[in-house]
């Protein structure tokens, strides 16, 4: 498996700042496979100097470990790392060599802090957009914590292991063979899991905010941003930065950017909040506000912030469907991301529920994969653009059905059918299928807040022209208040909006606590 000029260019570049020797240890036999991962381990040694090649016995083959002279680093990828895994390979490599992961001290230091042995595989698919984030956040438990080992295993190379272990989603996660966790899960989420969790003690020596931003997706970055922008104290309390966008594979309709990906998106609002001195509280979920003299936000871990001002941008989440089956065979043919774990469905039928645009796109998506896909709409038409709905209904493999009230999904160990009501006649129909990707909308996380903000009877906090709330003080932004349209690029100009107009209230209460740039 020969690289590219291009990619060959890229990696010298990327190998030339190795800090220490590498050892690749590389388990192949005859196959096909097993050949193109030779020549993968070949073309790196070829790039570096720094880089040997030894052929030993591993688990599975194929397979190589990345490791330093003389010690096992216990990170190894099983199949090729390429796509969106290539990132992975050469991330694994530069830190092995002995170049320091970009961490905060403290998350190394609840790393390190780990003292009970632990080896953890993850099975991806190499279409897979939000796999490599898990991938690389092992990889760097592993580099810095001897306790720790990382596998990589890619599904497509290892086929009758995750038929056998029904692996209907990735990425997927064990711990010592047992299932440990599916779907995309931050490093500061794994530490958390695995009880090497922060306390509130940490936060009790923080000084009052000027704004404090709960909530670190698109409209939490911009309202922070402009919010730093003003030389005010700001803070974000994020339960995962990035929210929602971390699983959206394309993005086309952010002005000025042709196109991009979630994971790419949410890295460039990583860093540019990065440049402002923001007090950034990532892996925090809000758990009460109180409006006081100043605003409390206390979080789930009992601490308690104190601000100014408050802009809720916490968001939203998929919609479930609330069915029978739904809860039981999640991640078991039960999806929600087509551009992640449409690969895993290759060959078989599947059912989309969802007549609007994350539907029907979904939809396009998996028949160019799958066997047969059944769209199922509980109204009488579907919503989805018509630019849509026509390349939808031009594709041989693609039946849709509105009208179609879901009412349970079925199975032994994973799915095997979907039964809905037709609302026009009443009739109960049953398909045949092994998946269900489930697109019917999302959910405003406003729990926490019903009883204290006003909102209206979708859960959306209900916001005036400068996106302020019915509390003096409180603003919100984005998915979670009752704007008309949930776009990112509406969120982003609704966290600006936030801002200023908290910044506004500030200079019409008392003056705002000046920072240093």
């Amino acid at each position: 498996m020969a690289l590219d000029n291009q990619i060959k260019g890229q990696l010298k570049q990327y190998l030339a700042m190795l800090e220490g020797d590498l050892v690749l240890k590389v388990s192949v036999d005859d196959s096909k496979k097993s050949q193109d991962m030779m020549e993968l381990m070949t073309e790196l040694d070829t790039l570096s100097s720094r880089i040997s090649v030894e052929k030993v016995t591993l688990e599975r083959t194929p397979s190589f470990s990345v490791n330093r002279v003389g010690e096992d680093s216990g990170i190894v990828f099983a199949g090729l790392p390429l796509g969106h895994e290539f990132t992975s390979l050469v991330l694994a490599l530069l830190q092995v060599s002995g170049r320091a992961p970009k961490v905060d001290d403290s998350i190394i230091k609840r790393i390190k802090a780990i003292k009970e042995p632990m080896h953890f595989e993850t099975y991806v698919s190499l279409t897979c957009h939000n796999c490599p984030d898990v991938v690389q956040a092992f990889n760097i438990m592993a580099v810095l914590n001897p306790n720790i080992s990382h596998t990589m295993i890619e599904g497509g190379t290892f086929k009758e292991e995750v038929e056998a272990k029904e692996i209907m989603a990735v990425p997927a996660i064990y711990r010592d063979k047992e299932f440990f966790e599916g779907g995309r899960i931050t490093l500061e989420e794994i530490l958390d899991k695995l009880g090497s969790s922060s306390n509130a003690d940490e936060f009790n020596d923080k000084e009052a905010y000027d704004v404090l931003v709960v909530g670190g997706g698109p409209a939490g970055a911009s309202a922070a941003v402009y919010a730093a922008r003003k030389g005010i104290r700001t803070g974000i309390v994020a339960d995962r930065f990035g929210g929602q966008v971390n699983d959206t594979l394309s993005i086309e309709n952010i002005i000025g950017t042709t196109a991009t990906e979630g994971p790419k998106f949410v890295a460039a609002l990583e860093g540019h909040v990065a440049e402002y001195p923001i007090d950034v509280m990532n892996t925090q979920r809000a758990a009460r506000i109180d409006k006081k003299d100043l605003i409390e936000v206390e979080l789930e871990n009992g601490a308690i912030l104190k601000s100014k001002t408050v802009i809720i941008s916490t968001g939203a989440r998929y919609r479930q469907l609330g069915v029978k089956g739904e809860q039981e065979f999640k991640n078991k043919g039960v999806a929600y991301c087509p551009h992640c774990d449409g690969p895993l469905f290759k060959g078989k039928d599947v059912a989309v529920v969802g007549g609007g645009n994350s539907g029907v796109e979904a939809a396009i998506d998996l028949a160019g994969i799958v066997n047969h896909v059944t769209l199922l709409q509980r109204n009488a038409e579907l919503k989805a653009d018509q630019v849509l709905q026509d390349r939808l209904r031009s594709l041989p493999n693609v039946t849709v059905i509105t009208n179609a009230l879901t009412t349970e999904i079925t199975g032994d160990s994973t799915v095997n059918s979907l039964s809905y009501i037709d609302s026009s006649t009443g009739e109960e129909h049953t398909i045949a299928l092994q998946g269900v990707f489930i697109q019917i909308g999302l959910l405003p996380n406003t729990e926490f807040l019903q009883g204290v903000i006003d909102m209206n009877e979708h859960g959306e906090i209900i916001v005036d022209r400068h996106n302020a709330t019915n509390i003096p003080g409180v603003f919100a932004a984005g998915d979670c208040t009752d704007t008309a349209y949930k776009q990112i690029v509406i969120s982003l100009g609704s966290g600006a909006t936030a801002a200023l107009g908290a910044f506004d209230y500030m200079m019409r209460q008392a003056a705002p606590t000046l920072v240093e740039a």
